[in-house]
């Protein structure tokens, strides 16, 4: 697994909302330092695994005594029945991070799997991004996890590439103003995405020199017609309430990306089960 930026903290941050001050109080009353067992990552679903490196460390994180070893790396299929690892240590240890590391592999294979699924459905024909629709701290985490589903990843942040959208270019007066101030500020350091939602903001967009027109909210006609007007002088990304059908309705349109907050804001978990082998 890559490096993920602040990821102890994160883990620590996790650990602290679940032992609070006074630690596992069911656990420490059952069982001893002394007592050691062994168990098994079962899944529970079918789909694309990831977060298996996030799951080992916080085991680790909370006791270095605790083993982990791991059959399937992050990206690969995995199915209902499969042992994807196996934890050995101390049963408190164990205990006490057993949610914590299900909560994060279950979240990410989440992810990974829905976008797989809308990467099936593109067929190849365009690409799937992300978006900052995010959970607060988990970014680089959520983000990592459309990679291993096969998709990529938009900006990152407000900090990386120019998305100039309806409300700066309301607020600017227009796209062409708005995209001659950053040009002025900038120049050419970064790449500059302008949101459209009609063909005559498209056509602005084109004359401004934008590297990418985004289609927002645009019926499947609109966008094959505003293809056919830009004509690969800009690269071009379908937003807004997309979904598998749509997505099926427009990878024959030219368009070069989709981008969809649901990859990370509307995920249900991957299914695992931690069993005492």
């Amino acid at each position: 697994m890559e490096e993920i930026r602040n990821l102890d903290i994160i883990i620590e941050l996790a650990v602290s909302e679940d032992l609070g001050d006074a630690g596992d109080i069911t656990s420490e009353s059952i069982f001893t330092d002394n007592d050691f067992h062994r168990y098994t990552l079962v899944s529970k679903d079918e789909g694309v695994l990831c977060g298996v490196d996030v799951f080992s460390r916080v085991f680790r994180h909370i006791d270095e005594k605790v083993s982990v070893e791991t059959y399937f790396r992050d990206g690969d299929e995995i199915k209902y029945g499969d042992t994807v690892a196996r934890v050995y240590g101390p049963v408190i240890s164990v205990l006490k991070s057993e949610r914590i590391a299900l909560n994060f592999i279950s979240h990410l294979s989440g992810i990974a799997t829905k976008t797989a699924e809308f990467v099936r459905a593109a067929e190849g024909k365009l690409k799937i991004l992300d978006t900052r629709k995010t959970l607060p701290g988990y970014r680089e985490l959520q983000k990592y996890a459309v990679r291993c589903g096969g998709g990529r990843n938009h900006r990152m942040g407000l900090y990386d590439m120019v998305m100039i959208k309806d409300n700066h270019i309301d607020a600017a007066g227009s796209i062409g103003r708005a995209v001659d101030r950053v040009r002025a500020m900038w120049g050419n350091r970064f790449r500059i995405e302008v949101e459209t939602r009609n063909h005559e903001e498209v056509q602005q967009a084109l004359e401004s020199g934008a590297d990418i027109i985004m289609l927002d909210n645009m019926s499947v006609e609109a966008m094959a017609e505003a293809v056919e007007m830009i004509r690969g002088r800009a690269e071009t990304e379908a937003s807004g309430n997309m979904n598998l059908e749509k997505i099926r309705s427009i990878k024959n349109c030219g368009i070069d990306y989709v981008s969809l907050g649901e990859l990370t804001h509307t995920v249900k978990i991957f299914d695992f089960s931690l069993k005492e082998a």
